[in-house]
């Protein structure tokens, strides 16, 4: 197949999960014997290559032209109130008519390149799938990753979700990411008959212990001030609100009742750096939670992983949870919320024979500190529900069995 993929975000440009979703997914399609020509977007000034081959992937980036100044006179008015975001959605929409008129005008008409369908990938690159679709006729898919409802807590932007929607009901076939997550979309509106369910994966031969070596791992515990007798607890992750991480900070009081040899390190940027920091005060929890507020590169992240001793999650919205699996396919427990909408509620397994972590709902305290308790008061138990962990991700959950799991959606689909 030759398949054209719109994404706002893409290597050397990694905002989030789905600038590394993206990364991966589209590698394995061309290990799987695919053409794949992927359109994203440049930098602030314009100083990515506009178009290059990497990895047998052709990766098309147009120049941006900020029109933010006269977005206001044109624009919606809940788009007015976000501010200086007005020029980030601005940038978004320039983005979208730019791809989709290289891919259409230069790319189709013009040198007579031919494509099978067209992938858009969340609202971020929703209008140029659907302008694709519109001029050329090709089979659209849309992959939702999480919806603005549930990102906002229902807070969010009527404009957005109209992308959304209209996403859902001019796309072929809808994607997402988990069982919950096609649920939420049936209740919002999605055409229930499009909706398909791909998980996300891991490359457990990247994410594996046997890639951080004991130094290094010892040198991550010795940076945050943890010894040998101590045990690690780790958060990684955006620092806002739908992650759930004011409640994992005031869980730490109970879980230090039962284990007081346990550190909480929280590594990751967000507008509640503040807030926790202050919340982490007023506990007096200065000598057991430490925060690292940088976006570190992905080797440093991997031996985070194999240095902690338990990774916790209590997100209250997690439409899949690739930061779970990472830690499983290091061979660690998880805790992690499982209320509402939670693809990490299947993931996770929470008891029997293939237990690798727990759930708790994200909004309880207590319910947070139970989960951390258990998955590492007991050695032994520690192991074993780390063991587990990986042993899922290698059935399921590798980035090879979600590529062909993904390929045969589309010719499904075609």
């Amino acid at each position: 197949m030759k398949i054209a993929v719109f994404v706002y975000e893409y290597p050397p440009k990694i905002v989030g999960g789905l600038g590394t979703y993206a990364a991966e997914i589209t590698r394995k399609f061309v290990l799987l014997d695919h053409d794949v020509s992927v359109f994203t977007m440049n930098d602030d000034k314009g100083s990515l290559p506009t178009r290059e081959l990497w990895r047998g992937i052709e990766i098309h980036r147009p120049v941006h032209i900020d029109v933010s100044d006269s977005m206001p006179d044109v624009i919606a008015e809940d788009i007015k109130k976000w501010g200086r975001g007005i020029h980030l959605f601005s940038k978004i929409l320039v983005s979208n008519y730019l791809s989709a008129a290289k891919l259409i005008n230069e790319l189709v008409r013009r040198d007579e390149f031919k494509y099978d369908v067209v992938v858009a990938h969340d609202w971020l690159s929703a209008i140029a799938g659907i302008a694709v679709k519109r001029e050329l006729g090709l089979p659209l898919i849309f992959h939702v990753h999480s919806t603005e409802k549930g990102r906002t807590l229902g807070n969010g932007s009527d404009v957005v979700s109209n992308i959304e929607r209209r996403g859902g009901q001019m796309a072929d076939m809808v994607v997402t990411v988990s069982e919950a997550m096609k649920s939420e979309l049936t209740e919002i509106g999605f055409p229930k008959e499009k909706i398909q369910v791909c998980y996300n994966g891991v490359d457990p031969e990247k994410y594996s212990r046997e890639q951080v070596n004991e130094e290094n791992a010892r040198a991550v515990r010795q940076r945050y001030g943890i010894g040998d007798n101590d045990l690690m607890a780790l958060f990684i992750g955006r620092l806002v609100w739908i992650k759930g991480v004011d409640r994992l900070i005031r869980a730490m009081p109970q879980v230090l009742q039962k284990v007081p040899n346990v550190k909480l390190v929280i590594l990751g940027l967000g507008e509640m750096q503040d807030y926790l920091e202050k919340l982490v005060q007023t506990l007096k929890l200065q000598d057991i939670v430490k925060f690292r507020f940088e976006f570190v590169p992905e080797e440093e992240r991997i031996a985070h992983y194999a240095a902690c001793d338990v990774a916790i999650f209590p997100s209250l919205y997690e439409p899949f949870g690739i930061v779970a699996l990472e830690a499983m396919s290091i061979g660690k427990p998880v805790v992690v919320g499982a209320a509402g909408i939670s693809g990490m509620r299947e993931s996770v397994v929470p008891n029997g024979p293939d237990q690798c972590g727990f759930h708790v709902n994200p909004e309880d305290p207590s319910d947070i500190a139970w989960g951390i308790i258990n998955a590492v008061q007991d050695r032994q138990r520690k192991e074993w529900l780390g063991q587990n962990g990986r042993k899922i991700v290698l059935r399921t959950f590798n980035w090879d069995a979600v590529a062909k799991r993904t390929i045969d959606l589309y010719k499904q689909l075609l």
